[in-house]
C-alpha cells in the first residue's frame, strides 16, 4: 500500500515526487513509456530559471531525479497498463506488478506526433525539434522548415520568424486545417514561404549530427525537391498519454484530462499535472509548477481522508 503513486517521470512527475517526499508521503514513481519525458529527448534548455548558462535536458531530469531520491522517493521502471479508480485504494498495474495507493498523481505527459522517418529520430535535438518556444533561439539567422498544416504549425512558424532568416511551411495537402486567422497571419509574414503539397522523405545529415538538407516529394506529381535548411520543426500536434484513463476520468475532446481547483480531476483523490492536462503552455517550468500543485493537493487530500 502506497500513500502516493506518481505516474510519469518528467518535469511534472519529478517535481510532484520532490514535494510529496518532503511531506513524508514516501511517493512511488512509475517511470512510464518515456522515462524523463520530453526533456530527456532535448539538448540545451536555456529558459528554466536558475541556470544562467543553460542546462542539458537529460541533466536537468537526472538532477531532479536525484533530488527526489534524496528525500525518499522510490522509482520503478515500466509503463502502467491498467488502473482501477472506482474505489479507494486505487489499483495500478504496471507490467507484472500490481500496486495500491491512497492517492494518485497522473503526470504521464504528452507525446509529440512525429513524421515516422528514421533520420528524424536520429536528429531529434540536433536540428530537429518539436517545440519552437523551447528551441527557436538556437536558430537565429538560419533557414528553417516547419512541417504541418494546422494552427500549431502556423503559430510555430510565426514565432520562429523572430529568430530565423526564413521559414518554409511544408504541408502534405494543398488545403490547410489551420483557422483562417492563424493562416492569414502566417501568409502575411514576409519571412514565411509555403510548400504544398509536399511530404518530408528524408532529413540529412545524420552522419554530421546536423540538419543540412531536407528531401521532400510531391504526393500527386511524385516530383522530388531538396531544401537547404538548418532546422526542422515538426508541428503536427501532440497526443496526451491518457489512453488507459479513458472512461475513468473526464477529458476534453483531444484526450487531455480536465482539472479544477488546481490539479483535482473528476475522481476524488486523483490529481493530474503537466502536459497530460495542459495543451496550451507545454513548458518545463509550467509542468514543474503543476507538479508542485498536485503534490500539495494530494497532501491536503490525504490529511483529511483515510483509506
Amino acid at each position: 500500500m502506497q500513500k502516493v503513486i506518481i505516474i510519469g517521470s518528467g518535469c511534472a512527475g519529478l517535481t510532484a515526487a520532490i514535494y510529496s517526499a518532503r511531506a513524508d508521503l514516501q511517493p512511488l514513481v512509475l517511470d512510464g513509456y518515456e522515462p524523463g519525458g520530453q526533456l530527456a529527448l532535448t539538448t540545451m534548455v536555456e529558459n528554466f530559471p536558475g541556470f544562467p548558462d543553460g542546462i542539458l535536458g537529460p541533466e536537468l531530469i537526472e538532477n531532479a531525479r536525484k533530488q527526489a531520491q534524496r528525500f525518499g522517493t522510490e522509482f520503478r521502471a515500466g509503463a502502467v497498463t491498467s488502473v482501477e479508480l472506482s474505489r479507494r485504494p486505487f489499483t495500478i498495474v504496471a507490467g507484472k506488478e500490481t500496486y495500491q495507493t491512497e492517492a494518485l498523481i497522473i503526470a504521464a505527459g504528452a507525446s509529440a506526433r512525429m513524421l515516422g522517418i528514421e533520420s528524424e529520430k536520429n536528429l531529434l535535438g540536433h536540428g530537429v525539434s518539436t517545440c519552437a518556444t523551447c528551441d527557436g533561439f538556437f536558430f537565429r539567422g538560419k533557414d528553417i522548415l516547419v512541417v504541418g498544416g494546422g494552427d500549431t504549425a502556423m503559430e510555430e512558424a510565426t514565432f520562429l520568424t523572430k529568430f530565423a532568416k526564413s521559414v518554409t511551411i511544408a504541408h502534405r495537402r494543398t488545403e490547410f486545417r489551420a483557422t483562417k486567422i492563424m493562416l492569414d497571419r502566417a501568409q502575411a509574414n514576409e519571412k514565411i514561404k509555403f510548400l504544398t503539397p509536399y511530404i518530408v522523405e528524408e532529413i540529412h545529415n545524420v552522419d554530421n549530427k546536423a540538419v543540412e538538407v531536407v528531401r521532400l516529394r510531391n504526393p500527386d506529381t511524385k516530383e522530388a525537391k531538396e531544401l537547404q535548411v538548418e532546422g526542422v520543426f515538426v508541428a503536427i500536434g501532440h497526443d496526451p498519454n491518457t489512453k488507459i484513463f479513458r472512461g475513468l476520468l473526464k477529458m476534453d475532446d483531444a484526450g487531455y484530462i480536465l482539472t479544477q481547483d488546481g490539479s483535482k480531476t473528476s475522481v476524488e483523490g486523483v490529481f493530474a499535472a503537466g502536459d497530460v492536462q495542459d495543451h496550451h503552455y507545454r513548458q518545463a517550468i509550467t509542468a514543474a509548477g503543476s507538479g508542485c500543485m498536485a503534490a500539495m493537493d494530494a497532501e491536503k487530500f490525504l490529511s483529511g481522508h483515510k483509506a
